[in-house]
């Protein structure tokens, strides 16, 4: 075969095609392939003209069709079909070779493909893409992990394809085998708790001010012009402003209320609980999730009694939707912070040296909760790349200190009247228990060793202790002697 394609793409579901696309539009001349070849057919037939495709109709041909070192990069449902894939195309490559699973896998998944394609003399390149079907076509954000030798051929690819931000690419090496899919599942977990509290904004908008949901959008206009600029606040007020086409009714209403999810938050909670990082923002907008879906449950339980719910007046509201978004943008802070200390810990666990401030760069442009402030972060983490959170940052610091009064204002009056707002509460608890001089956790530590023997330490000396509960409490007794 003489011209030969620099990448070729295996799985061409809208996410693998829309991919391909990406590469050829930047002149890079792309292999495709599928298990249908229908869909290669149609790629080629309706695209053809956007770029170098090179069509492939079994494994070998594509193989056949890359220049060396060849670079792979499958987009197939994780799980099992994705280890068949990787083991068909594992036959046919050669010392050297990089593939990349750029689907949504679970890390774990990830370090041990790495592990078993690097006894084979390959690279496997896990990495994480987000931004949707838009953002695979238009430029993602890209966090490849592997090796540093796999990104030297592959990096200066995914970064031509990737979002840009000042010039900047939304892509970066971010480290050994599963780090970029960890940070991918991460950035899944603050996806989740970022939509959890803006939907809590507008439930307290609607329900405390009587707010229609067209005029909760121009609220939220309003505040994409400030701080809270991103890209979720922006499609929240497009959706909020939707008619539905049906019924004229707003779209939001006619939508049912269980909200759906693809595993990612709950692989982070339960990542979250494994490395012993309190998530908590992740773990309530994930729990707010499971709950909506609970049809059965809800309505057994419809008719418990709550209280008056008639909207706030005067003074009270017009300072409402002022305080809301104080505590939106609090509660963000919260939830941020929470999710880089957990890939800060998931980079100690697994040795990895995850470069924060570069998470926080490659996270500004093409990714679901692409942000104004994660320049900020950037800036924070540069600034200091040990920050113990982003809540002793100077900047983030003031701001919440500043608006802790006006979020305290909107828990309570969501407390007051009803409202559920996990997200608000738990960021709230979050910020207070870390500012706490002492916290509850003593006495608990009591209660463990009174009925479990399981010791306790002492603020004023060293060790571990114990004391005798069954003998009326005899003095303690060191257990490290």
């Amino acid at each position: 075969m003489g011209n030969k394609a620099s990448i070729g793409v295996t799985g061409l579901a809208v996410m693998g095609r829309n991919l391909a696309r990406n590469l050829a539009r930047h002149g890079h001349t792309v292999a495709v392939h599928n298990r249908s070849g229908q869909r290669t057919r149609d790629l080629v037939e309706e695209f053809g003209s956007e770029g170098q495709f090179i069509p492939a109709y079994s494994a070998k041909e594509f193989v056949e069709s890359l220049e060396r070192p060849r670079q792979v990069v499958v987009m197939v449902q994780a799980g099992a079909p994705t280890d068949a894939v990787l083991d068909e195309f594992a036959g046919l490559l050669d010392d050297g070779d990089v593939l990349v699973d750029a689907g949504n896998a679970h890390f774990a998944d990830t370090r041990r493909r790495e592990a078993a394609l690097r006894e084979r003399g390959l690279h496997f390149v896990g990495t994480g893409v987000s931004g949707g079907e838009e953002g695979a076509l238009h430029g993602p954000s890209i966090m490849p992990g592997g090796s540093k030798e796999s990104y030297e051929s592959l990096g200066p690819l995914l970064e031509d394809i990737s979002a840009k931000v000042n010039g900047d690419p939304c892509c970066a090496h971010i480290g050994p085998d599963g780090a970029g899919h960890f940070v991918k599942m991460v950035h899944n977990g603050v996806e989740y708790s970022d939509m959890q509290l803006i939907a809590e904004s507008f439930d307290l908008l609607r329900t405390a001010l009587g707010y229609s949901p067209a005029r909760i959008a121009e609220v939220f206009r309003t505040w994409n012009t400030g701080r809270l600029d991103s890209y979720l606040i922006e499609i929240t007020a497009q959706v909020l402003a939707h008619t539905d086409a049906a019924t004229g009714k707003p779209f939001v209403d006619i939508v049912a209320d269980q909200a759906e999810q693809k595993g990612t938050g709950r692989w982070t909670v339960q990542i979250g609980l494994d490395l012993g990082v309190p998530i908590t923002g992740i773990a309530e907008a994930t729990f707010a999730r499971s709950l909506s879906g609970h049809a059965d449950l809800r309505a057994a339980t419809r008719g418990l009694a709550g209280p008056s719910r008639a909207p706030l007046s005067g003074a009270e509201a017009e300072r409402f939707a002022d305080d809301v978004e104080q505590a939106l943008y609090a509660s963000k802070v919260v939830a941020y912070a929470q999710g880089f200390n957990q890939i800060q810990a998931g980079s100690a666990e697994y040795q990895w040296n995850i470069d924060l401030g570069a998470v926080a760069s490659i996270w500004r442009g093409g990714c679901i909760i692409r942000a104004t402030f994660l320049d900020d972060i950037r800036a924070a983490y540069a600034e200091e790349p040990n920050l113990p959170t982003l809540l002793a940052s100077g900047e983030f610091r003031r701001a919440v200190e500043d608006g802790q009064d006006a979020w305290r204002s909107v828990v309570a009056t969501a407390t007051r009247l009803g409202v559920p707002t996990p997200g608000f509460s738990t960021a709230l608890a979050y910020y207070d228990a870390l500012r706490a001089e002492r916290l509850p956790a003593a006495l608990v530590q009591g209660q463990r060793d009174y009925f479990g023997a399981h010791s306790y330490r002492r603020i004023d000396r060293d060790g571990t202790f114990h004391t005798e509960w069954a003998s009326d409490g005899r003095p303690e007794h060191r257990l490290d002697t």
